[in-house]
């Protein structure tokens, strides 16, 4: 390991290799070097060039970094960083770093780093920046162009200018920069407000819902208002691409039957991963023990008829396929506020004969490969095998429109009882598809093949 570190460049040559690539690069490059020598050429770097750095989304680890600079200057990147990137560190740094940091902040910065702290996680309030442009009712188009050209350096962003009343501070209207560079510059600045209502969001709203509103109107920025519409902040567009991104990570993760991952897959030790996979990988062992009691039951049919049990795998599969695919498009609708909670029977009545029609289907397949196969010689079924297509054919209808009516109706369940939906993973769905498509199969078995093969 020493060896390793030795032959690393100094932080001193990085950091001047590095101090006029893009930023997206600097990041890239210090993702790829040990915390110690990226922290290093951090500090190194221009306060300026290293605060934007800092405010990447894809720096991996600044929490760490912030903590191994020296705490002068982790404080001066921290006062100089966007408001709701800094709380997004302060958020994730450890005691005793954080206390003492804080205590080097500004009065200002530091009231809006709680403020942002006290929003739940995944809340509007929680990715908003206070880093906004306001000016007041009164203002002309000119004045409000010089003020924007005096605080442009300290605000996130100037996508639009949100236009206040004089007396009360009450968000009245939202003006974007290309209607104000066309104006009159002697003419008032709500001559050039659009007659519609500025789209707000509230603290407590979830970033789901604010990425809604963001795409459904084509915003850049959604204003965070308070109950008496006073701004509290702005959700950009970029602060809600990287939510929903990373969200979209943890509900493919736990789709997957995996607790959703903190930190990069390649950087997760051996006991991480072990704890984020061998619970939900136990849960669901345990859930096929039960497949195992219903084979036991059914012992004595399997005894008699031992060419059922070449079937099984084939059966089992189809219904836990399909009630993966009903699954994941109505997590995928819900999440999309395509279907609510009080659809879940206009579901059961779409997906009862979806999976009826897909069952049937493949129990058609079924029964001409057995066909198939017991006429070319490939396989004999014995003289009783057109019953024995019929039963699995059956058995397939049967055990296809269980699989798609269940998977269609647990992520309403779980999102009901206050559980993600995206909890309602492929492989918890197969789980429960193979123990009650074992009882569906050999049940209908039985209906055909008694006082046959049964």
């Amino acid at each position: 390991m020493e060896n390793d570190l030795a032959e690393l460049p100094s932080a001193a040559a990085l950091a001047a290799k590095v101090v006029n690539d893009h930023v997206a690069d600097i990041v890239e490059m210090l993702n790829e070097y040990p915390d110690e020598l990226a922290a290093e050429v951090l500090g190194l770097l221009p306060l300026e060039r290293g605060t934007d750095v800092l405010d990447q989304p894809d720096l991996e680890n600044a929490p760490e970094l912030i903590k191994l600079l020296p705490e002068e200057r982790a404080a001066a990147l921290l006062e100089a960083m966007s408001a709701d990137r800094r709380a997004d560190i302060f958020r994730l740094l450890s005691e005793p770093p954080r206390e003492a940091l804080l205590a080097r902040l500004s009065v200002e910065a530091r009231e809006v780093v709680r403020q942002l702290l006290a929003y739940p996680e995944g809340s509007a309030g929680s990715l908003m920046t206070t880093e906004f442009v306001s000016v007041l009712s009164t203002a002309t188009i000119g004045q409000t162009l010089h003020y924007i050209r005096v605080v442009e350096r300290t605000r996130e962003t100037v996508y639009a200018i949100y236009v206040l009343d004089s007396k009360t501070r009450r968000l009245i209207k939202a003006v974007s920069l290309r209607q104000l560079i066309m104006g009159d510059p002697a003419a008032p600045i709500l001559s050039v407000a659009p007659p519609r209502q500025p789209v707000t969001a509230t603290p407590l709203m979830d970033q789901e819902d604010v990425a809604r509103l963001i795409s459904k109107y084509d915003l850049l920025a959604v204003p965070v208002v308070d109950d008496k519409h006073h701004v509290l902040g702005i959700v950009t567009v970029d602060d809600i691409i990287d939510a929903i991104f990373d969200e979209g990570t943890e509900d493919a993760q736990k789709f997957g039957g995996v607790a959703a991952l903190d930190e990069p897959y390649m950087e997760i030790g051996l006991v991480g991963m072990l704890k984020k996979r061998a619970g939900w990988l136990s849960i669901l062992f345990v859930g096929e023990m039960l497949t195992a009691n219903a084979m036991q039951f059914f012992e004595n049919e399997l005894e008699k008829a031992i060419v059922l049990t070449l079937f099984i795998p084939l059966v089992m599969s189809s219904g836990g396929n399909s009630g993966s695919q009903a699954t994941s498009l109505i997590i995928r609708a819900l999440a999309l506020r395509e279907i609510n909670l009080r659809d879940w029977w206009r579901v059961a009545l779409r997906e009862l004969p979806t999976g009826a029609a897909l069952g049937a289907i493949l129990g058609v397949i079924a029964v001409i490969r057995i066909a198939v196969w017991q006429k070319l010689g490939f396989y004999d079924y014995g003289a009783e095998w057109p019953r024995l297509a019929l039963a699995i054919g059956f058995a397939l209808v049967g055990i296809v429109t269980f699989g798609s009516l269940s998977g269609s109706m647990l992520p309403f369940l779980l999102k009901r009882v206050g559980f993600d939906p995206a909890s309602a993973s492929a492989p918890f769905v197969a789980t429960l598809v193979d123990v009650t498509g074992l009882v569906i199969y050999f049940t209908i078995a039985m209906v055909f093949l008694r006082g046959t093969l049964l």
